[in-house]
């Protein structure tokens, strides 16, 4: 990503979105604004004891943010999913402890709240 548009990005995403996600992609056509965001293979707190292996992502999820310059922002968001190696099961993060361990604003909150809907595998 150019480092210009990287400066850029606390301005269109939450703050402290980019603590968990990264944007792959971005484009613009006739429905607005689109933005990509992955989230980080960065292994979540609360399985740092556990052997994860990453196994992609959950079925991407898209969040309507506040309008630029009059155009509809898009957020795509792909949250990642891990296989614990010690117990077989799928283990993706926990936003309600990622919400209890920082102080948050609240678009970050919002943000928490809506990606937060994915059903549990």
């Amino acid at each position: 990503m150019h480092e210009s548009f990287k400066a850029l990005l606390p301005l269109i995403i939450p703050v402290g979105v980019s603590d968990y996600f990264e944007l792959s992609s971005h484009k613009k056509d006739d429905s607005g604004i689109h933005f990509y965001l992955e989230e980080l293979n960065s292994i979540p707190m609360e399985y740092q004891s556990n052997k994860l292996l990453s196994k992609g992502f959950f079925d991407e999820v898209i969040l309507q943010d506040f309008p630029i310059r009059g155009q509809e922002v898009y957020l795509h968001i792909k949250r990642r999913r891990w296989l614990n190696q010690d117990t077989g099961k799928v283990v993706y993060r926990n936003w309600e402890l990622v919400a209890k361990g920082t102080r948050i604003t609240s678009d970050f909150a919002a943000f928490l709240k809506a990606i937060s809907g994915y059903p549990s595998p």
